[in-house]
């Protein structure tokens, strides 16, 4: 088995630079054992939706495709439990694709829960944890948020940023006295 590169997975996926991009095909398309690693998915990830502008859909679908190779073996998590968590992440369309993986591999180690701030990683089917904070131990943190959220539900940019602040404000003052 040999080790692959971000670069190498990249050029092989969008074709370009020409020369580059059939030097990785040779490889990539050959026989040899290929091994990626966690981190060259994701930045593989994040480079197609960055620096080429492909719908995060699309990626799900490409990186599906590529750890479906029989040559294609992934570093530190088995093909099957990350194809498992990039099915689960076309069902949940904001969820980042790292937080996909970030959850297999924690469930696949026996790692759980996982201690996040990130309010949504439970949905992709991991057992978190969170902080107690002082924001959370704030007795008033409730009204805080459904203010926040309402002005949050405003277009952007929006042309009246006043009337957002001022929702978030509303939402403040309008706070029962302790």
């Amino acid at each position: 088995m040999i080790g692959v590169d971000t670069s190498v997975v990249v050029r092989y996926l969008v074709g370009t630079p020409e020369a580059e991009a059939r030097r990785a095909a040779k490889l990539i398309d050959g026989g040899v054992q290929l091994g990626l690693s966690l981190v060259v998915l994701v930045e593989t990830a994040h480079v197609l939706r960055t620096q080429y502008g492909i719908e995060r859909a699309d990626v799900l679908e490409t990186l599906i495709e590529l750890l479906s190779r029989e040559n294609v073996v992934l570093l530190g998590l088995s093909n099957a439990d990350a194809l498992a968590a990039l099915v689960r992440a076309r069902a949940l369309p904001r969820s980042p694709i790292p937080d996909a993986l970030i959850a297999a591999a924690a469930r696949a180690a026996g790692a759980v829960p996982i201690y996040t701030f990130d309010e949504d990683l439970h949905r992709h089917g991991i057992p978190v944890a969170g902080f107690e904070t002082e924001v959370e131990s704030d007795p008033d943190r409730a009204p805080k948020l459904g203010a926040i959220r309402k002005a949050a539900g405003h277009s952007f940019p929006t042309g009246d940023i006043e009337e957002m602040l001022g929702d978030i404000e509303r939402g403040v003052e309008g706070l029962p006295d302790s």
